[in-house]
Formats: C-alpha cells, structure tokens, sequence
C-alpha cells in the first residue's frame, strides 16, 4: 500500500473514531433524558428494535464517512458509504420499505463505488491533483438541469406514492419525493466533486427533520439534525476549498 494511500485510510478511521466518540455522546445524552423524563423511556432509545440497532452502525459509518469526503483526495471514505448504503438497505428492509431498500443497495451503492473510481484517477498525478481535487459549483445549464432533474423525481415520486402505493397524503407524497429525489442528486454530483451536492444533501437533512418530526420519531429528528450540521459543515469546507487561490 502506498504511503499516500495509507494516510488516507488512516485518516478515515480517525474519523471513524470521532464519530464513535460523537454518538456515543449523543446516546449518552438521550439515555439521561429517558432518565429524567420517565414518559420518553423506550421512545428516544428503541434497542429492542432489530431496525433501530442497525441503524445505529449505519448512521456512525455515515458520518465517519461524511467527515472523510470533506477531503476531496480522501476516495477512501467511500468505502464506508458504501457499508452505509447496505446497512441502511438492511434496516429499510426490516421496515418494509422496500423501495428505499433498493434505493440504499442498488442506486446508492453503485453511486459509490463510481465516485470511487473517479476520485482515483483525479489523484493520480500531482501536476494535475490541484485542479482536479478542487470543489467547484455546478455551471448555470447544469444547475438547471440538475433543478429540471430534481422537480421531475419528486413528480415521478409523487404519481407512484399516489397511484401504486395509495397514498392520499398530499405533504407526505411531496416530503418523500424531496427527500428521495434531494439523496439521489446529492450522491450524484459527488462523483464529480461538485459543492452543489452538499446543497442537496442540506435539503435531505431539513425535510428528513420534517418527516420524522410529523411522524413524532423524536430519536431521527435529533439524528438527521446531527446530519444538518455534518453536511453543512462539510458544504462549508468545499466552499472555502474552491476559492483557495494558486
């Protein structure tokens, strides 16, 4: 293994420490609340629940992979999106949800493994790592069509919710097609390093808050605000990567 290629991966599993040690925080944190408030007992912390036990792995390689990828070198955190993917396929199983389950296992993984390949070659050469590493916005016709792209997932979401599923939720048809069609361009432009992908990967954070909090699973409200802030953090990153001058 190379020397550069070692330093990457044990950069990733530093962040694999810090985020352990983040959620091991949060879980501390909430179990102390189910203490305190004795009618929240069971609600926040649900590990009698085969789903909930799962997603907890999942949701710690999820963010030890974000942290990862806010090096835009760092190909190496793709290996965890992609044990994330599979994880939360498991637990969407488990759930029922079987359309996110084929989303998380073969969309989302195979969204990966491309990013990894085309972050590989972007690292090869240090004439060329500079430029090719560097974050950059989407140009204004692929903004739009990325824009186009978004509002015709969420229609596509919006008719099968209606007509296969028959769900007569207005609010959650709408939520469920932003949430799905705001994940797929997030792992989409990824691939090609552009900072946009953050921008659809705030969108999946705030409108996951809103679905769980109608929903009143308070555990994934707290979770996919811990989300909010990674992904923001990481967007911010880029930003200010893609302005450093020559």
């Amino acid at each position: 293994m190379k020397v550069e290629t070692r330093q990457l991966w044990l950069k990733t599993a530093c962040n694999m420490l810090i985020s352990t040690f983040l959620f091991g925080v949060l879980f501390a944190v909430l179990y102390i609340v189910e203490l305190l408030v004795p009618s929240l007992q069971g609600v926040l912390l649900k590990f009698s629940d085969t789903a909930f036990c799962i997603g907890i792995p999942a949701s710690i390689i999820g963010v030890g992979y974000v942290l990862s990828i806010r090096n835009p070198a760092n190909y190496t955190g793709f290996f965890m999106g992609i044990l994330m993917s599979v994880l939360l396929g498991v637990q969407m199983f488990l759930l029922g949800d079987y359309t996110s389950t084929f989303l998380y296992i073969c969309v989302f993984a195979p969204f990966q493994i491309m990013s990894i390949r085309a972050w590989t070659k972007t690292s090869k050469t240090n004439a060329e790592a500079t430029e090719s590493l560097r974050p950059k916005f989407l140009e204004t016709k692929q903004m739009l069509v990325s824009l186009f792209v978004f509002a015709a997932l969420m229609a596509v979401v919006y008719l099968l919710e209606t007509f296969v599923f028959g769900n007569e939720n207005v609010l959650s048809k709408v939520l469920r097609g932003a949430l799905l069609a705001s994940v797929i361009l997030a792992n989409f432009w990824l691939i090609y390093k552009k900072i946009d992908s953050w921008i659809y990967w705030t969108i999946y954070s705030i409108v996951g808050i809103v679905i769980f909090t109608i929903n009143g699973n308070i555990f994934n409200v707290v979770l996919f605000f811990f989300f909010l802030i990674i992904n923001g953090m990481a967007g911010i990153s880029w930003i200010k990567m893609s302005k450093i001058k020559e």
